[in-house]
């Protein structure tokens, strides 16, 4: 942070995160609470049809933005970075440093990144690293022990959760802002 911010000196810099998560029609089954001597149901359906969830996050503030998308590769990864870019105002004035894994598809030439968007790779094998890997249980259990119709319907509930979960800042920023991350709230540098 503090090289982007002596390259572009009235520049504000902001460090986010960025993560994707594939969702379908496969049931995710989880634990449920049930009355000592009896089993809990949970309808299913094996069908292989996906959608993925592109995830960013602003520890410092808890701010999310959620892109429900087909796939992930180059282009779509490029189609969401442009999505991300316009709706936080990215630009020669507002430099966001996006945290994101390994992953072959987050290997963006330069020349293809939005204005004002930089991506930051973290060291192989370390998920842990990663804030947005805390928000997944979260976007999960809105979809867990369920069957899901179609598609459209596993897209309405997952677009109602994000909605949800944009406004709840304060609970993303106490599940994603660790105490080693560089873009502390108000500048706060001792946590």
């Amino acid at each position: 942070m503090e090289a982007e911010q002596k390259a572009h000196p009235t520049a504000t810099v902001e460090c986010w995160a960025e993560d994707e998560g594939r969702l379908g029609l496969f049931p995710i089954l989880c634990r449920v609470w049930a009355p000592r001597g009896q089993r809990p149901t949970a309808s299913s359906q094996r069908r292989y049809q996906w959608v993925y969830l592109y995830a960013f996050v602003r520890p410092a503030t808890g701010q999310t933005c959620w892109l429900i998308l087909p796939t992930v590769n180059v282009e779509w990864m490029c189609k969401a970075l442009e999505v991300f870019a316009q709706e936080v105002g990215a630009g020669e004035q507002r430099r966001i440093l996006l945290v994101v894994d390994r992953a072959g598809f987050h290997t963006i030439p330069p020349e293809r990144l939005p204005v004002g968007v930089q991506l930051v790779k973290l060291p192989p094998y370390s998920p842990e690293l990663q804030p947005v890997e805390c928000l997944w249980h979260w976007v999960k259990e809105a979809v867990a022990n369920q069957h899901w119709p179609s598609l459209e319907a596993l897209v309405a509930a997952l677009s109602e959760r994000c909605r949800g979960l944009i406004l709840q800042p304060a609970a993303i920023q106490s599940q994603t802002l660790f105490p080693w991350w560089p873009d502390r709230p108000n500048g706060d540098e001792s946590k």
